[in-house]
């Protein structure tokens, strides 16, 4: 785990290397074990380094093949890379780390050799004999790669803070990625907040050379699915071996490592399965909140206590998370309206010298814990009511909104209203943070931008589209997973526990069991509760507090302290924001208003993300 840096193309620049130096200092927080930088008259490569496997000076990057005729600055793990090397059997290995499996394995594969490779990854390959570059990133985009464009080439880095260090982005925003944010508490990919920096997507690569320049996928998700024909029994079974072979693989370091507990299903079963496969007790974390009638922290020490475990549990008054707020909205690389969370664990974790932790994250998308599952399976038993007249649905919302005024009967009477009541058009309502017609207030530039979530779904969904011959609920899972997982789970993730250096790795993305979950009928995956596959599969590992609890989560006082501790704070981030010319003051001030007011409409959250974006564009210099 660590950062990269790197240019393709420097024509135009005066110091190429000094740029790239530049980068990797704005990204020392991610790699403080050491730093190195390749240069060519072609490209400059540089890196930052978290040493998990093989701690050795000659296992730093960039790190040269053999013969120096390759050259690679990677971040992230290889999992499977013990048994790649197995097959490379025919290559020198100078060191034991994953880092030189991946040269090997390219120059044994050519480019396809990344479909061979088990992990979390975002990579940029120098091939000096062809004169080209690959830069790939994983299947489901666990690690983040950002890029710009410049003449003929392209600068790229882990994240965007070094692009606008070094001068290679132009500071200002993006007129889609703007209307996407304030939508959405978050930017798609490819969009990023900052005009003319993109993100590369989830299992795509660049292969760069002076005669081509080639983006393509490498990895579709819809596609690697095949249907599962297996009997319920076969399926429970084969579910079980891939999350243990999942856990398994990324118990793999030479550093010490532990695992988030919240005390919830999914990170229970990591650690359980993590306890059946480790020798030694296995460190967990618990962060919870003592004033928090919804603690989860009885649960965790319930598992805790099961298996074992060197648990660490941090007790926090608001108070304390208040006052470490600062520090987490300084560590944000790409705004976001969620993350502290994260920040918080991850420093603790990494204060009690663990260097890499398994979350469970993931869970919850594959095996329909979300509440949006049941939401969408009951509209399929609704979608008789398109046969009413418009008038009559518009109607129906108007009445539902004024009984039982609530941004759940917003969405309802928005949904009913729709062309059609598919996934298609639904889904787009259930992460949805601000309405276009708030976001119209918002906003001076009022050229309509398409939905981002809605165009994604459009493709993949239309009967040409890839994933439009899953099962209803893995199209769901296809749905959370390529929206609100990826853009900002995900990403708040990587930049939160990055910012202390720690490395989090997540088996229930292991893409192996994705596959084929996603392949599983839904009567299997869902008869009647959620989560039922999964809990079967783990037969009697987690006792029955755990699979029966209600789904709970940190409850924080964000609406209490934003009317109070940060009313300050958040007025004069609104205030900053109406003094940009993007923005117009007076919709903020009445969104704002009604929030003070009350307002059922404007919970904490459609206010929040306005907040932290105010905060990064002042802390950028936007």
């Amino acid at each position: 785990m660590c950062g990269i840096n790197g240019i393709i193309g420097v024509e135009g620049l005066d110091d190429p290397k000094n740029t790239v130096a530049i980068m990797n200092d704005a990204l020392a927080h991610r790699g403080p074990d050491a730093s190195g930088i390749f240069t060519t008259n072609d490209v400059v490569l540089g890196h930052r380094r978290l040493a998990i496997i093989d701690l050795s000076e000659a296992a730093e990057q960039p790190f040269y093949s053999h013969d120096r005729q390759q050259v690679v600055v990677f971040n992230g793990e290889i999992y499977n890379y013990r048994e790649l090397r197995a097959q490379l059997a025919d290559y020198p290995f100078t060191t034991s780390s994953d880092t030189e499996v991946l040269i090997a394995a390219y120059r044994a594969w050519g480019n396809d050799f990344v479909n061979a490779l088990n992990g979390m990854f975002a990579f940029a390959l120098w091939d000096e004999q062809t004169q080209s570059l690959i830069i790939a990133r994983d299947r489901l985009g666990i690690k983040p790669l950002y890029y710009t464009r410049q003449g003929s080439g392209v600068a790229f880095s882990s994240e965007l803070r070094p692009l606008l260090a070094a001068g290679l982005a132009n500071r200002q925003l993006c007129r889609e990625g703007l209307h996407d944010y304030l939508r959405y508490q978050t930017v798609h990919a490819p969009k990023t907040i900052i005009e003319g920096v993109s993100m590369l997507e989830p299992g795509h690569r660049f292969i760069i050379s002076d005669s081509e320049f080639i983006h393509e996928p490498w990895y579709d998700l819809a596609k690697s699915v095949s249907p599962v024909v297996d009997s319920r029994e076969t399926i429970v079974r084969n579910i079980r071996d891939l999350l243990t072979s999942s856990v398994e693989l990324r118990m793999r370091a030479d550093v010490d490592f532990g695992a988030f507990l919240s005390g919830g299903i999914d990170s229970s079963a990591v650690v359980g399965l993590m306890s059946e496969v480790s020798e030694r007790p296995v460190s967990t974390f618990n962060v919870s909140f003592e004033e928090s009638e919804f603690s989860e922290s009885a649960y965790a020490r319930l598992i805790a206590k099961r298996f074992n475990t060197k648990h660490i549990e941090i007790v926090l008054t608001p108070d304390h998370f208040l006052g470490l707020l600062p520090e987490a909205l300084e560590a944000m690389d790409h705004p976001s309206g969620d993350g502290p969370n994260t920040y918080i664990v991850s420093k603790v974790t990494r204060e009690e010298g663990i260097k890499m932790a398994l979350s469970g994250l993931g869970g919850d998308e594959l095996f329909a814990g979300y509440a949006i599952f049941k939401q969408a399976t009951a509209m399929l038993d609704k979608r008789w009511l398109q046969s009413f007249p418009m008038l009559l649905r518009r109607l129906a919302g108007f009445t539902l909104q004024q009984v039982k005024p609530s941004i759940g009967s917003w969405k309802t009477a928005a949904i009913i209203t729709q062309d059609y009541l598919d996934l298609e058009h639904a889904y787009p309502f259930s992460r949805l943070t601000l309405a276009d017609q708030w976001v119209s207030k918002l906003l001076t530039d009022q050229r309509k931008v398409p939905n981002s979530v809605r165009m994604h779904l459009r493709r993949a969904l239309d009967v040409k589209g890839a994933a439009f011959g899953l099962p209803y609920l893995s199209q769901v899972s296809y749905a959370e997973i390529t929206t609100y997982l990826q853009n900002v789970l995900l990403r708040d993730t990587d930049q939160m526990s990055m910012a202390h250096a720690l490395e989090v790795r997540v088996p229930f993305l292991d893409h192996r069991l994705v596959n084929y979950t996603l392949g599983v009928p839904d009567p299997v995956k869902y008869p009647h509760t959620p989560k039922k596959l999964l809990t079967d599969a783990l037969g009697d590992l987690l006792p029955v507090e755990i699979i029966d609890r209600p789904k709970m989560g940190f409850t924080l006082p964000w609406e209490h302290w934003m009317k109070n501790e940060l009313r300050n704070f958040c007025e004069a981030a609104l205030v900053h924001l109406g003094n940009n010319d993007a923005f117009q003051a007076r919709g903020l001030n009445a969104l704002w208003n009604r929030f003070l007011k009350n307002d059922p409409l404007v919970s904490w959250s459609r206010i929040w993300h306005l907040v932290v974006l105010s905060d990064w564009m002042k802390r950028n210099g936007l």
